[in-house]
């Protein structure tokens, strides 16, 4: 199995900035894939960013320019820098970690527990 642990979020006001930290632990075999997801209230949960391993990223468009994910200097944690924030980023941010436990096990997906973001305006 995969946890993840994060930490980070909280209250900020708009324009502010946070930054979010994920840390994976556990039998990873293969890391594929790290990122993060939000759900906003009464919304789908949504990709907000991701990074392979091969270092690709990718945004929603809605924080393109304004929010950067990263690794950390550990191996398997994953960094979201958070700039520029708008009450519409207020929401619970999940990691989200793609992961082989074993050379012959297909990749599954894992999650952390959330953290809240909360931006006011």
């Amino acid at each position: 199995q995969v946890q993840l642990v994060e930490s980070g979020g909280g209250l900020v006001q708009a324009g502010g900035s946070l930054r979010l930290s994920c840390a994976a632990s556990g039998s990873i075999f293969r890391m594929n894939a790290m990122g993060w997801f939000r759900r906003a209230p009464g919304e789908q949960r949504e990709l907000v960013a991701a990074i392979t391993s091969g270092d690709t990223t990718n945004y929603a468009d809605s924080v393109k320019d304004r929010f950067t994910i990263s690794r950390g200097n550990a191996k398997n944690v994953v960094i979201l820098q958070m700039s520029s924030l708008k009450p519409e980023d207020t929401a619970v941010y999940y990691c989200n970690a793609v992961a082989k436990t074993s050379p012959w096990r297909a990749e599954s997906d894992y999650w952390g527990q959330g953290t809240q973001v909360t931006v006011s305006s």
